[in-house]
């Protein structure tokens, strides 16, 4: 543990640079600068992470400072106990990353270069479940003030801190992934770091399907079945696992919803339908279920984080076990920042008594020049 001199030094570093203004770096940039992956290039790529992960990550810790309602000090914002594990706040792993890079010597060589893609990559790995986490000590403080009966009026302002938090995790990873992704000495034809310029959205709906039928499976012993419509030749340029991670939580919920409505039911199980549309301005996505819909009452809350359809949320207080089917309320508000932070958006549409339909809206990455969060 850093001793307190050094550890007040750090802090005072993470004010200054928290000050400091973000620079932004457009897709299009991102992807004429990837396509020609040169040495001279990737060192270029580390000397300008290593002067701008500093700020984005500095301006994390410090709002992880200041979380609304005392969210900082609820016990889930501690890395969970568990056996050996230490007990460290989701800030202190910011503090770590911050310290980490600040520490690393000017990149000036092809070995710093390497050595730097090292040290960030890990980073990454770090911060792995930040967002199980964090959803943890909404889910416990969203108990205590059902238990206490005491809801702040200014409860917004724990979905806005949480927006801000999550979209800049988003930004930072995207960074951190894309100058690691360049490393790949053998990438796939038209793949561009963490960008396929010909992705395949059928392809990567059945994938998600699949994965979110199997949870279904695991969890209930049977699984609605899926059908995918579209053209299976069409391609666009996107980051294959954000889709993912949109779709598989789009499916999931569906799949759920439509099993809980039908186990008990001696009527055919419908399927859920996933339609892919290439439009002239965005490529949509849209994810049909006759799960019973959501109550109009219900829908204004869909993308806070302090809700979810799920009965009996699992238990994070003992060993995670994997992905379940639900449901901490963090799902739809990640999918839809996901899918805003390259200019779409994520609908909900729902018939109570009927089904939902969610309508993934995602804009054509090629032509992009807007800086990224």
């Amino acid at each position: 543990m850093a001793s307190e001199p050094v550890a007040r030094a750090v802090a005072e570093e993470v004010g200054r640079w928290g000050s400091m203004k973000q620079t932004g770096v457009s897709l299009r940039y991102m992807m004429e600068f990837g396509s020609r992956p040169t040495e001279r290039n990737l060192l270029l790529s580390a000397q300008f992470l290593h002067k701008e992960l500093p700020i984005r990550i500095a301006r994390r810790a410090l709002e992880l400072d200041s979380l609304p309602f005392g969210l900082s000090r609820k016990p889930a914002i501690l890395k969970v106990i568990l056996g050996k594990w230490s007990v460290n706040k989701v800030r202190d792993w910011y503090m770590d990353s911050f310290r980490d890079i600040r520490f690393f010597p000017e990149v000036r060589s092809r070995n710093d270069e390497l050595a730097f893609t090292q040290m960030i990559k890990m980073i990454k790995v770090r911060h792995n479940n930040v967002v199980p986490t964090m959803a943890l000590g909404v889910q416990q403080l969203k108990q205590e003030q059902c238990r206490t009966k005491k809801i702040p009026s200014g409860f917004d302002e724990i979905h806005e801190f949480l927006d801000r938090f999550y979209m800049s995790r988003i930004g930072i990873r995207m960074l951190i992934g894309q100058h690691v992704a360049l490393h790949d000495p053998d990438p796939e034809p038209g793949v561009i770091g963490l960008i396929n310029t010909k992705l395949s959205p059928i392809q990567v709906a059945q994938a998600a399907s699949e994965d979110a039928r199997s949870i279904c499976l695991r969890e209930y012993g049977s699984a609605p079945d899926i059908n995918i419509y579209g053209d299976p030749t069409f391609t666009f340029p996107y980051v294959a696992s954000h889709l993912h991670l949109m779709l598989f939580e789009l499916v999931k919920n569906s799949l759920r919803a439509v099993q809980e409505r039908y186990m008990n039911s001696d009527k055919d199980v419908p399927p859920v339908r996933i339609i892919v549309a290439d439009g002239a301005e965005d490529v949509t996505i849209k994810v049909s279920d006759e799960g019973g819909g959501i109550p109009r009452s219900g829908l204004p809350r869909i993308f806070t984080y302090l809700y979810s359809t799920a009965k009996n949320p699992p238990d994070m207080d003992g060993p995670c076990e994997g992905v379940t089917m639900a449901g901490y309320g963090y799902g739809l508000p990640i999918s839809r920042l996901y899918a805003r932070y390259f200019g779409g958006d994520l609908q909900i549409i729902s018939m109570e008594g009927y089904g939902t339909d969610a309508y993934l809206h995602l804009s054509r990455l090629g032509d992009s020049e807007e800086p990224l969060p």
